[in-house]
């Protein structure tokens, strides 16, 4: 039997295909919540940005994640996505 493939998803700051279990996910729930994903299973729309500090500051400050999600991030989301653009480690 073959291999499989990796999943890739595109950051939405850089616009690179990276592998799935690189990117931090950040998904907005069917009840209307919206979270960072870290195993990438939660149900909902998602969005993948790279955990890169420029990627990180791009999409918090274009507001790129609020329109790829249809909704506004709330300030624990950005909050925790500005930890990790500052170096910090995520959990």
């Amino acid at each position: 039997m073959g291999r499989r493939k990796t999943p890739m998803r595109k950051c939405l700051a850089c616009q690179e295909m990276k592998p799935k279990k690189d990117l931090v996910r950040v998904v907005h729930r069917p009840d209307g919540g919206v979270q960072v994903d870290p195993g990438g299973k939660v149900s909902g729309r998602g969005a993948y940005v790279c955990p890169r500090p420029a990627c990180l500051e791009k999409v918090l400050k274009g507001k790129l994640l609020d329109r790829a999600l249809g909704r506004e991030l709330p300030p624990e989301v950005r909050e925790r996505l500005a930890l990790g653009a500052e170096g910090s480690p995520r959990d």
